[in-house]
């Protein structure tokens, strides 16, 4: 066998203990962790937005600004939306916080 041919093996040989090696280095489970922590912020930050949505589209319509035909529209959409995002948050499981006030107005 040439030189080249087993520097190839021995690299790709190393590349493959590098890659199935990485779970077992220390740090992980931490990496994990904040990883979660970020997107549970990120989407916590998205309901709060998503509330705050709901509550202006119910103002314009009470103030007249939309119809009614066009308040539930927006409202089953936005509702919808906020739905999703709650759901998001149930599958990142444990560590979930409280309903809030907000929560329940939705």
């Amino acid at each position: 066998m040439e030189a080249w041919a087993i520097l190839v093996i021995l690299a790709v040989m190393a590349f493959a203990l590098f890659a199935l090696s990485q779970p077992f280095w220390p740090g992980q489970d931490e990496r994990v962790q904040d990883r979660d922590a970020l997107l549970r912020a990120d989407l916590e930050a998205a309901k709060v937005a998503k509330y705050r949505e709901i509550r202006d589209a119910e103002l314009d319509h009470q103030t007249g600004k939309l119809s009614e035909d066009d308040w539930k529209t927006i409202d089953r959409r936005l509702r919808a939306e906020a739905v999703a995002i709650l759901d998001r948050i149930d599958d990142l499981g444990g560590g979930t916080t409280p309903a809030s006030a907000t929560d329940a107005r939705l």
